[in-house]
């Protein structure tokens, strides 16, 4: 794919309240992520091949670490009787991406079937009609470390409970939530483990107050540790499937999956349906039925997961690191957790966004199945969707003199989202806004340098210090103003003179396309403490868009 962002990468290493602080802060954080990219089903020489003449696709979205199995399950046509078949379209995105889009986007732009790793993303999915038909398979979450640390912690012979591992000391890794339901799982299983009551409550409160003193070790830095073997080597909650390839990756049998004593919850990877019309229903159904059967759970047993039944995966048993005895199954309540993810997410430093979309005529340039500009209104809405209330957001357009000599136009102030505006809510009015951006596009230049100087001016005198305040600035060009408009050198200069560190202003840019500036959109953000990001591909905007929002700079 082509996005990347030009930021570093952190790790290190933390100690006792890393587990419930860093997995708060990643749940109170991740409000927005996600990163897809396409695997393809049959073609239409495999179907011909096997004696269709009618095809039906059916869109299919899986989590990440499915998506070369559910490939390979779907690699070739259903029969639908006669000489109809279906075949699938499957896409690996983040579950979260596809929560956003089932809240923004139309029934033509969302899957017909979705497999995410949880059932916790169909309870997140609210008043969206989704129903379960199944399992593809089940993968238990885990305590993963060295071999060598679990013996130096008795841990092999007599296992903590999740509460019990916050006591080590030991350096904590912290799941991405962005990507999978794990961290807020093992996150409910700790409260749980402490009681669930008041004190466990407190206790998570406590530990988002107290994150980010400090780093933690990325995931695939402590898996990575974890199978060098050494004693010293990090725990990683993680999934049972993940310590069996990162083991396989690695050559090695060092990294061992701890099974807390209380029982573990685990990955359920839900086959779910959405609502489609009458005549798609029997393609839908021999997809789903495909995805269900006993044989999927074969195949899912050999990619590294147990099956809905809990049988071992492939290359289980001793001196592997993964036991071949699935654990206690430890439930989860989903309400609960919910009310959890709630309330971590109010505990959270809310952002305030000026969102700064390019509408010069290059937007129009096709891409995709729509244009760059409604590829933009599409990532922008299903952003929107994943933001708390407690957020504050403001929209603006430029391209060239829109405004009289201005290359800006407002469309909508900096509000908090749920704030009333006229009877409606300023989350509201700003989902309309972005409808309008492929009707706003305007031939002439752009001016990128002079509207970026005012977007942060206006943020900044209209800063909150209650929030982290930031510019997003989308853009598919370069800057094309007139010889009266604001230079590069002078922009820099402006932005690092003006800068109050009372009221800091970051800008994020996100250069949209292979035309677009990304070494000026670099330039601002480094001078105003933000990033910049790129989207190769403009399909990969909505991606991109929900990692900077996330990173916030």
């Amino acid at each position: 794919m082509g996005r990347h962002a030009r930021t570093p990468a952190r790790s290190g290493t933390a100690s006792r309240p890393a587990l419930l602080a860093g997995l708060a802060v990643v749940v109170a954080a991740a409000l927005v992520a996600g990163a897809a990219w396409w695997v393809s089903g049959s073609d239409d020489g495999t179907a011909e091949a096997a004696g269709c003449e009618e095809t039906e696709t059916v869109r299919v979205t899986v989590a990440p670490e499915l998506g070369t199995l559910v490939r390979d399950l779907l690699a070739d046509p259903l029969p639908l009787g006669g000489d109809a078949c279906a075949v699938a379209d499957v896409e690996a995105t983040e579950p979260l991406q596809t929560l956003a889009a089932l809240g923004s986007l139309g029934a033509d732009s969302l899957p017909q079937v979705w497999v995410p790793d949880s059932s916790l993303w169909a309870a997140r999915a609210g008043s969206a009609d989704l129903e379960a038909a199944g399992s593809l398979a089940t993968s238990p979450l885990v305590l993963a470390t060295s071999r060598a640390a679990a013996d130096q912690l008795g841990w092999t012979t007599d296992p903590p409970s999740w509460g019990e591992a916050l006591t080590t000391g030991r350096p904590l890794a912290v799941p991405d939530l962005a990507a999978s339901a794990e961290g807020l799982s093992v996150l409910a299983a700790v409260r749980q483990s402490l009681g669930g009551g008041e004190d466990a409550d407190n206790a998570v409160v406590e530990a988002v107050l107290a994150a980010g003193r400090g780093d933690v070790p990325t995931v695939a830095d402590a898996l990575a540790t974890g199978t060098e073997g050494g004693a010293d080597a990090p725990l990683v909650p993680v999934s049972e499937q993940e310590v069996l390839a990162a083991n396989r990756a690695a050559g090695s049998d060092s990294l061992v999956a701890i099974y807390p004593s209380e029982g573990s919850p685990s990955l359920d990877y839900p086959v779910l349906r959405l609502p489609t019309a009458e005549e798609d229903s029997a393609a839908v159904d021999a997809v789903v039925d495909a995805l269900t059967a006993a044989s999927a759970g074969e195949q899912a047993r050999t990619a590294g997961f147990r099956d809905a039944g809990g049988a071992a995966p492939e290359g289980a048993g001793p001196g592997t690191g993964v036991q071949e005895q699935a654990p206690q199954a430890l439930e989860l309540d989903a309400a609960a957790v919910q009310g959890l993810l709630g309330r971590l997410s109010s505990l959270a430093t809310p952002s305030r966004l000026l969102t700064v979309i390019d509408v010069s005529q290059s937007m129009s340039a096709p891409a995709g199945d729509g244009t760059r500009a409604t590829l933009a209104r599409d990532a922008t809405k299903s952003a929107l969707t994943l933001l708390p209330d407690s957020y504050s957001g403001g929209v603006w357009a430029f391209a060239y003199q829109l405004d009289g000599e201005r290359d800006f136009v407002e469309l909508a102030p900096l509000r908090t989202f749920g704030a009333d505006v006229g009877g409606q809510t300023h989350r509201e009015l700003i989902d309309q806004q972005f409808d309008t951006l492929p009707n706003l596009l305007s031939p002439g230049g752009t001016g990128l340098y002079d509207t970026t100087l005012a977007a942060v001016r206006a943020a900044r005198e209209a800063y909150d210090p209650n929030s982290v305040n930031s510019v997003v600035l989308i853009t598919d060009g370069t800057d094309d103003d007139d010889a009266q408009g604001t230079d590069l050198p002078a922009l820099l200069d402006t932005l690092r003179a003006e800068a109050d560190p009372e009221r800091p202003v970051k800008v994020i840019g996100i250069a949209l396309g292979p035309d677009a500036d990304l070494e000026a959109l670099e330039q601002i953000g480094a001078a105003t403490g933000g990033a910049a990001y790129q989207a190769l591909d403009p399909e990969d905007l909505q991606g991109v868009l929900f990692d900077a929002i996330r990173r916030r700079g």
